[in-house]
């Protein structure tokens, strides 16, 4: 007699999943590797009418998993079954190809198994398992599906004389009919249910778990077993056959060695008998089988791990790469390294938190081009590059944005030019660029040229609107004056404020510390630390024309070339930690005389977070300083600040055209005239008699 073959599952799996999945991994499992739970889902066959021959024919439905099959929420069509299985995902490709197929193929079975004998219904009859292997840099995701099924011992076998045929020739057009329409009437559709013969024109449908019940006042000939079959052969009905045999075999031993079984695979009930899709034979279990009850016997073995397209017993492949939009596949990939550092180093690095800063730079020279690209390395998105000048060929070879053919026809402006080469590297970042001349103290604008004062006043505006719309401020010009606009600026809004500024082997890094006036979060820790001074703190002069009557190496950045990339990643990281610490702007720098850990002594969670980085390359070496805000700096003090916002232009002209207003403004006139009649007081012949 014909044995019956039962046609194994396929899978398909979209490509939501293996995003999703990405992210999971990613963001979420990092490395755990626990097993998980997985939904998937599978429909009746479906049939596609040949274009040559007119005839339906029949495509096997897969098991169907998708970008929400890691979700507790997955939620199915009402023509779907849906199917729970477990998922376990692999840290290194070694450890997927070595893993106990065998045993976890068992250790599936088992609880199918288990689950028959102790629950006694079908609800994880189709269980399923899935591993895999994602290689989240070159976006290729091994995996391998197992289906366990139990085999009969003996086999089932198909009654010859019949074998399988279309269902309308053991049931009347009404008949099938009537279970389209019992099937369609319920929430959701049963993946296993009995057929009972009630007439010529009707029937009874009920789910599997009755069976006992259903049938015990029927004769055989009015009984039919049926599921809905993915199986689009016609003498091989679905692989979810297996294990329903298998589960009536261990709970109705005696009343179930010949059964008829109804593959249904209507999605729709057809307007003729001949249109009906589903087909049913008579099958039986061969001779030697039990027919005591089976429920304490041991497990049948299984089978079940998908083979690949060439039919072997092998996991496969599924390589995003070339059908990702590349756009996409930069962003995830920019964001991948950073990730990592949450998996073993950091887990609590609040990533989110670094991407969505908006940052200014002003300056798009040798800093401020290696500050943009570190801040890109970062993750951060927004990146606005203000700069008055046009390249020149002395700039590529020190100044990464930009190449040869950026200097070509008089060089194109800095700042665009870099922000559009920002986006050739990374088409994920909105870098924008700005023309701008800085307006500086001591540099004067005559009030007789009414132009020249309509133009400081729109850059001016201009510059307030940058600053107000970006959360961090980068200071990165060539001269000492430039700085002093966006630090007054940056205090009255209380922006954080970075400084790098360098020498021939020497550079600085600091940041601002925040406006006097401005209340800290009631959080803070560092409230009763001294408030940090800014760029002019320590000056006791104003700043002013530091450009004019220079010699060419003094106009040119003349600096060891290892100097600037330094400083500007130093830069860079001192943003982030102040990012990352609680406090933010007003977070305290670390004393050097209290020696706690990094987080007590003022630190985030990326250690500590000076004030100022002072560092030497003829010695190799940074040495963190701290400076006290100064109640008469022409910088930050809530003196400059308030008149600032007082008199608005008005102010800021004054400190322009006239080198020691802000001297007067803020005292430092008095400070210095002071020290004068103290060195005068002192009579220098007596001081001298005394040694």
């Amino acid at each position: 007699m014909p044995v019956v073959l039962f046609a194994p599952f396929s899978s398909l799996v979209e490509p939501s999943f293996w995003h999703n999945l990405t992210d999971l991994k990613v963001d979420v499992l990092k490395l755990n590797d626990d097993a998980l739970q997985v939904f998937a889902s599978y429909t009746t066959a479906r049939y596609i009418k040949d274009s040559k021959t007119g005839q339906d024919r029949a495509m096997s439905s897969p098991l169907r998993v998708s970008g929400e099959s890691l979700q507790n929420e997955y939620q199915v069509p009402p023509t779907a079954i849906p199917v729970t299985g477990t998922f376990k995902n692999y840290n290194t490709i070694e450890d997927f190809k070595a893993a106990d197929k065998r045993t976890m193929l068992n250790e599936e079975a088992e609880k199918i198994w288990d689950h028959i004998i102790t629950k006694r219904d079908t609800s994880l009859l189709n269980r399923f398992l899935l591993v895999t292997f994602a290689d989240l840099k070159k976006y290729k995701y091994s995996f391998w599906f197992c289906f366990p099924a139990f085999k009969a011992e003996p086999s089932w076998q198909i009654d010859e004389a019949d074998g399988w045929k279309e269902a309308f020739e053991t049931f009347s057009h009404e008949q099938l009919s009537s279970i389209y329409e019992q099937l369609a009437a319920r929430q959701a559709l049963l993946p296993y249910f009995l057929v009972k013969s009630t007439s010529a024109s009707e029937v009874v449908i009920a789910p599997v778990e009755e069976y006992e019940g259903f049938f015990s006042q029927d004769s055989t000939s009015s009984q039919t077993v049926a599921f809905v079959d993915p199986s689009g052969k016609a003498d091989q009905p679905g692989w979810p056959l297996r294990n329903l045999l298998a589960y009536l075999r261990a709970i109705y031993p005696s009343i179930t060695s010949r059964l008829r079984i109804l593959c249904w695979r209507d999605t729709q009930a057809p307007s003729s008998p001949s249109g009906w899709k589903s087909r049913s034979g008579t099958i039986y279990i061969g001779a030697g089988a039990d027919a005591e009850d089976n429920a304490s016997s041991p497990r049948p073995s299984a089978v079940g791990w998908e083979r690949d397209t060439e039919g072997k017993l092998a996991a496969r492949e599924a390589d995003l790469s070339s059908a990702m939009d590349p756009k996409k596949l930069a962003e995830q990939a920019v964001d991948l390294n950073l990730k990592l550092m949450r998996w073993r180093i950091l887990p609590s690095l609040d990533l989110e938190k670094v991407s969505s800063t908006k940052c200014l730079l002003l300056g798009a020279g040798t800093l401020g081009c290696y500050v943009a690209r570190t801040l890109m390395a970062w993750g951060v998105r927004d990146i606005t590059l203000v700069d008055s000048a046009r390249v020149s060929f002395s700039n590529p070879v020190r100044q990464p944005l930009f190449q040869f053919e950026d200097c070509l026809g008089g060089g194109k402006p800095k700042a665009e030019c870099a922000a559009e080469n920002l986006k050739k590297i990374f088409p994920g970042i909105n870098a924008t660029g700005h023309m701008l001349s800085v307006p500086m103290p001591g540099h004067p604008i005559s009030a007789s040229n009414s132009k020249l004062i309509e133009q400081a006043k729109a850059d001016v505006l201009a510059l307030e609107k940058l600053i107000e719309s970006h959360d961090a401020v980068f200071l990165l010009m060539d001269s000492r004056e430039s700085r002093w606009l966006p630090t007054v600026i940056g205090a009255a809004k209380n922006k954080i404020v970075i400084n790098a500024a360098l020498g021939f082997d020497t550079f600085l890094v600091m940041r601002h510390g925040a406006r006097a006036s401005a209340v800290p979060p009631p959080t803070a820790k560092s409230t009763k630390n001294p408030r940090l001074g800014c760029y002019y703190c320590n000056d006791i002069v104003a700043p002013k024309d530091s450009l004019t009557d220079r010699s060419l190496d003094q106009m040119c950045t003349v600096t060891r070339p290892g100097l600037a990339p330094i400083a500007s990643a130093t830069a860079v990281e001192l943003l982030v930690s102040v990012v990352q610490h609680p406090d933010g702007v007003f977070a305290a720098a670390p004393r050097p005389d209290i020696k706690e850990s990094d987080e007590q002594n003022g630190g985030s969670i990326l250690g500590s977070v000076p004030h100022q980085l002072r560092g030497s390359l003829a010695q190799f070496r940074n040495i963190p300083l701290i400076g006290a805000a100064y109640d008469k700096c022409t910088g930050c003090s809530e003196t400059v600040v308030q008149a600032y916002e007082t008199e608005g232009f008005d102010m800021l002209l004054k400190a322009f055209n006239d080198t020691k207003y802000l001297e007067t403004l803020t005292g430092l006139d008095k400070l210095f005239d002071e020290g004068e009649a103290v060195l005068e007081s002192v009579d220098w012949d007596e001081a001298e008699d005394d040694f």
